[in-house]
């Protein structure tokens, strides 16, 4: 079975190049303390597979929050603490898995890559 994880990143927030990357950090470490420890060994085995995705908005990162938390995938949102580009408070991304590939599909199949 092929492992991955998902980082959903909101576009309207416009994020340089190094406060997206950071966001993205911080989603990725988040969903992987969520993940179930054979889980994550597993994945880290396959070579830890991981894609950034985007959507509109905040309302569609936490619609696909739901859905990931309907289908018991690991998730996390980031809340940011405001201390450079965006107000506090601001939730910027969200972090998927590592979870079975045709899992995350069923949740991130019809978004585009960041």
């Amino acid at each position: 079975m092929e492992y991955k994880q998902c980082i959903v990143v909101r576009e309207d927030l416009k994020l340089s190049a190094g406060k997206l990357a950071v966001q993205v950090a911080h989603a990725a470490i988040m969903s992987l303390e969520r993940t179930d420890r054979d889980m994550a060994e597993r994945w880290k085995r396959e070579g830890q597979k991981k894609v950034v995705l985007r959507v509109k908005d905040a309302e569609a990162l936490h619609r696909l929050k739901y859905e990931a938390d309907r289908l018991a995938i690991p998730a996390a949102i980031v809340v940011d603490a405001g201390l450079t580009e965006i107000p506090p408070g601001t939730v910027t991304c969200l972090g998927l898995g590592p979870a079975s590939q045709s899992d995350l599909d069923r949740v991130t199949g019809r978004l585009s890559l960041y």
